[in-house]
């Protein structure tokens, strides 16, 4: 799918298949997200622009790359995001950090904001959205339009699975947008779950249910 890279890295992929089975425990499910995130946080940054400065080493002096503009903004969607983000600032520890507060009603589906806070210049940095599961796209959807709201132009889509659907719904409404996942499952469910998926990743992270 255009516009959609799969971090296909072994370790990734090994990672994740732990964190499908039903019998992980909590402990180990909130460590893999943590790491996958890093991994996946790797993948989503490759391409960000470098410039050249003067350091010195304890040898000589010499042009060293650096990263140009502003520090990144992870995005995190409350509250699974949470799990995923921790292991993106073990990466990049001078990210800046916003929180995006969205729930899904379990009637309609629809996202409802509770809480937003963010950096007031998100317009001069990249920013990247961070939740693991990307399954109607609603709360995806709702995330970016909060932050173009609030000036974000360079924006990111970070998350652990996907489903076609919820890709599809995403990409129609923010179009250009890229996306990085470790997989794209085969559907949703009629409660708009991603099968086979891992469940619902905020209870398995958190131990709520």
């Amino acid at each position: 799918m255009k516009g959609v890279t799969i971090v296909d890295h072994p370790l990734v992929q090994h990672k994740l298949t732990l964190m499908r089975r039903q019998d992980t425990s909590t402990k180990s499910f909130r460590q893999l997200l943590k790491e996958i995130g890093g991994l996946i946080c790797y993948e989503v940054t490759r391409d960000l622009p470098l410039e050249t400065v003067q350091i010195e080493t304890p040898l000589t002096t010499m042009s060293a790359p650096t990263l140009a503009g502003k520090k990144l903004v992870f995005a995190a969607i409350l509250r699974s995001g949470m799990g995923m983000l921790d292991g993106m600032l073990e990466l990049v520890p001078a990210a800046r950090v916003a929180h995006v507060g969205l729930y899904r009603d379990p009637a309609t589906l629809a996202c409802v904001e509770y809480y937003f806070k963010a950096p007031a210049d998100l317009s001069e940095r990249t920013v990247i959205v961070v939740d693991p599961m990307l399954a109607t796209g609603n709360t995806a959807i709702a995330a970016v339009d909060r932050l173009k709201e609030a000036g974000a132009r360079s924006i990111r889509m970070a998350c652990l699975l996907a489903s076609p659907e919820g890709l599809s719904k995403f990409q129609g409404h923010h179009p250009g947008i890229p996306v990085w996942t470790a997989a794209v499952d085969e559907r949703l469910n009629d409660h708009g779950y991603i099968l086979p998926g891992l469940g619902d990743a905020g209870d398995r992270m958190y131990g709520t249910k």
